[in-house]
């Protein structure tokens, strides 16, 4: 379905708001494959909150991550305040001319979102400009709680779920945390460049791994028996993670399953890839190939669909 038809789905009918929607779902068609991928296995009503819950984050976090944008931090970070100033304005209903911003206060307000969760993201972000290391895992979970752990909890509301969402809330949080500790592998080459690293030094110290020596091997693009074994041990540090968040997907309404199984799924893959490449991922990026990304999709768009369909009557 396309996003005009998502938007009619969902009941959003307002010119201006559903060209703000729209910004969304094009920051997430191109910044996040396997994030889009995964929201086509939604029902349509609610992918178009998901897009701007996506939009926002990646608005958001662009600021400071944009490799091309050569300004002052100092200025990064003016723009961060600027926008959490109209962040907090927009989600009391002050208007805005910032599309990610009216799409997702209207997410907020449709589907009762704490807008605690998009302020603690905001001070995540606000990190990025004035720490540029973590020397323990319970530092960097400091950083990631607003980066990722709220992420799952934005998303709980929308997905729905047949538990209480108390009960739901700690996988939730673990899944996003997943998510996040995985990129942090996916890309500690790129982020090397942004002056910063996301590993915890003293795990990286126990095998004998610092800065510097992550910093040599992306520049002369090799790898070191060292790096690849404090890699292997993170890696298996975030599938103890995803173990964790399992049972959430099960908490789920139906008809959200799919969705997140497949991110799930997907996202464990990067870790199958980091794996594959024996850890030499300091001077690349690796990815999920299509191949496999269209067959983890198409089984589930099969369970989606069939979550959709009203069940028969008793008696019938």
């Amino acid at each position: 379905m396309s996003g005009s038809g998502e938007l009619d789905a969902a009941g959003i009918t307002d010119p201006a708001l559903r060209a703000a929607y729209a910004t969304c779902r094009r920051l997430n068609a191109v910044h996040g494959r396997t994030y889009f991928l995964a929201t086509r296995l939604l029902p349509p009503d609610r992918r178009p909150a998901v897009h701007a819950l996506y939009g926002f984050a990646r608005y958001a976090d662009e600021i400071v991550d944009d490799l091309d944008d050569d300004r002052p931090v100092a200025e990064k970070a003016a723009e961060l305040d600027a926008l959490t100033a109209g962040l907090r304005a927009a989600l009391d209903g002050a208007p805005t001319g910032v599309p990610v911003l009216t799409a997702l206060a209207d997410t907020a307000r449709r589907h009762g979102i704490d807008h605690a969760h998009f302020t603690d993201f905001m001070t995540s972000m606000r990190m990025d400009t004035e720490v540029t290391s973590y020397a323990t895992d319970a530092d960097l979970a400091v950083y990631v709680h607003g980066s990722a752990a709220v992420i799952g909890l934005q998303m709980l509301p929308v997905l729905g779920t047949t538990v209480p969402i108390e009960e739901a809330t700690p996988p939730a949080t673990a899944l996003g945390v997943a998510f996040q500790l995985t990129n942090f592998l996916r890309d500690v080459g790129e982020d090397l460049d942004r002056g910063r690293v996301y590993l915890p030094a003293d795990e990286l110290a126990a095998f004998g791994v610092d800065r510097d020596l992550l910093t040599w091997c992306r520049t002369h693009r090799r790898t070191d028996p060292r790096v690849r074994r404090a890699l292997a041990h993170l890696v298996a540090r975030t599938r103890a993670t995803y173990r964790r968040a399992r049972p959430g997907i099960g908490m789920l309404e139906p008809v959200s399953r799919a969705c997140v199984g497949c991110a799930y799924t997907l996202y464990q893959g990067i870790l199958d890839e980091i794996e594959a490449a024996d850890y030499a991922v300091l001077h690349r990026r690796v990815a999920v190939p299509t191949r496999r990304r269209l067959a983890v999709a198409l089984p589930g768009l099969g369970r989606a669909v069939l979550a959709r369909r009203p069940s028969p009557a008793r008696g019938a």
